[in-house]
């Protein structure tokens, strides 16, 4: 394979800037090998935020055991012998100038402007997907213990028609709180999933689901949400507890004991 491809004409959308579960880890577990012969995967990435609740540093490009964790989320995906394209939305100025370890990767993968909210930039790694791309599955960046298991639970329900969103059941009491914090009600937590990515869909529908929210100025932080808004059907599948997106400085620790415990757990085998 060649090396990855840079836009560097891309432009973010209008109106958007330049840019006590478990602990175990995930072990090694047995390659589970291809699915059935199917069509193309691709994978969109929004990575163009600017990391507000990690004191301004990119959530993506921190490292987990001295690898940047946008790389950690891309394995899997490089690895699955079904993915054809892979789009990653960053700021233009990564775009510009992007780390050498993103510019090693293979030809499957482009870079994109992405835009100033989520929406506009999953829409433009949306866009620059290839032809023949069947399934999209959209991951987010700093969500790097994904694993092939998970990814081929969601392709397989996107592959029946619906939406795929991987999560794991609630263990906390959930409360809905107003604006100034007082409960309004206890949710019966046996009804309530932690959402996580990747969240897999048919293209078609998911390429008109963001058009018209981008077009309605619908705000989604969700890919399901917007799925589900514009008449598809969404399957909550098994994620894992240890699927854990990187959001505050904390989570880095916690993180990095699940790959600790990982390398320990493929040493005693």
């Amino acid at each position: 394979m060649g090396t990855m491809t840079i836009d560097p004409d891309s432009r973010p959308e209008q109106g958007s800037s330049p840019v006590q579960d478990s602990l175990s880890a995930p072990g090694p577990s047995p390659d589970p090998g291809p699915l059935p012969t199917g069509g193309g995967l691709g994978v969109a990435i929004p990575a163009a935020g600017t990391g507000t609740r990690m004191g301004g540093a990119r959530k993506a490009f921190l490292t987990l055991e001295g690898e940047p964790i946008l790389l950690r989320a891309l394995r899997p995906f490089l690895a699955h012998p079904r993915v054809i394209s892979v789009a990653i939305a960053l700021s233009q100025e990564d775009v510009r100038s992007p780390p050498s370890w993103l510019q090693a990767l293979d030809d499957r993968v482009r870079l994109v402007a992405g835009g100033a909210t989520r929406l506009h930039s999953v829409r433009a790694a949306l866009a620059a997907l290839r032809p023949g791309v069947e399934v999209i599955l959209v991951h987010d960046a700093a969500r790097p213990l994904v694993t092939r298991e998970i990814i081929d639970r969601c392709v397989a329900a996107a592959e029946e028609g619906e939406g795929a969103v991987a999560g794991w059941p609630a263990v906390d009491t959930m409360k809905e709180v107003d604006a100034l914090g007082r409960v309004l009600s206890t949710p019966d937590r046996d009804a309530l999933w932690r959402a996580q990515t990747p969240q897999a869909f048919p293209r078609g529908p998911l390429m008109e689901a963001y058009r018209r929210a981008v077009e309605e100025g619908v705000p989604a932080t969700d890919d399901s949400a917007l799925f589900s808004r514009y008449g598809g059907r969404v399957r909550m599948v098994k994620g894992a507890p240890w699927n854990l997106k990187v959001t505050h400085p904390e989570d880095v620790e916690v993180a990095e004991l699940f790959l600790r415990r990982q390398k320990e757990g493929s040493r005693e085998r």
